[in-house]
């Protein structure tokens, strides 16, 4: 048998040239310091999602072999809220609004 190998380049697609445009593009509308959170961001969200499909799958392949599912899987992970967390005096600063205190 013989193993086929993917031409680096494919003729009439994108090259090296369209790629650098792209870059460049890419750079001028998200600016150089927001790219690298971009990507970190895209690639959890393609972990996550790897993550529910793998489930999934195991699921219906349980499925398949006649087990059932239970609702309360031991592996399941709980939620884990990934929002920074902000004070009051964090958000009060933003807004330029000063928050007040009660003391009784």
């Amino acid at each position: 048998m013989v193993a086929e190998i993917a031409p680096l380049f494919i003729p009439g697609g994108m090259g090296p040239p369209e790629l650098a445009i792209i870059l460049v593009i890419a750079v001028l509308l998200f600016g150089a310091n927001k790219i690298p959170k971009l990507a970190r961001s895209t690639g959890e969200a393609m972990g996550e999602f790897q993550k529910g499909r793998e489930k999934v799958e195991t699921e219906l392949e349980e499925m398949r072999e006649g087990g059932t599912v239970s609702e309360t899987d031991s592996d399941d992970e709980e939620f884990v809220d990934t929002e920074p967390v902000t004070t009051d005096e964090e958000t009060a600063g933003e807004t330029g609004t000063e928050t007040e205190t009660e003391t009784n």
